[in-house]
């Protein structure tokens, strides 16, 4: 006959190995569930636009979206060159919920200069 010791361990054994997998699958995602994120992350990173697209998305009045940031800009140094990004309507990325870029610290430090006055 088998000890009482003997029983509890394997008990113990056996309950341990049938939650293993469980418990380990809980906390590493599938490999294909990784390959698809990649894929829809590079998907979602398109080249970026050339000069003449950020020359005519302005001509058009279009605003460069940051999809990263959610934030939408009308003109500057970021139009047409985030890594994430897209051209559409100021009206259609205000209707998508992006908010207007504030306005850059050099455009408002030229806001502040007084005006120098001209005589005749």
């Amino acid at each position: 006959m088998k000890t009482k010791s003997t029983m509890f361990a394997l008990a113990a054994a056996l309950l341990a190995s049938s939650l293993m997998p469980y418990s380990a699958a809980a906390q590493t995602p599938p490999a294909a569930a990784k390959k698809t994120a990649a894929a829809a992350k590079k998907a979602e990173l398109a080249p970026a636009p050339t000069a003449a697209e950020i020359a005519g998305a302005k001509s058009k009045g279009m605003v460069w979206v940051n999809l990263g940031s959610g934030i939408y800009h009308k003109d500057g140094e970021f139009f047409g060159k985030t890594k994430r990004g897209k051209f559409m309507t100021e009206a259609d990325a205000t209707k998508a919920n992006y908010r207007a870029a504030k306005a850059s610290a050099a455009v408002k430090k030229d806001a502040a200069k007084p005006k120098a006055e001209t005589k005749k």
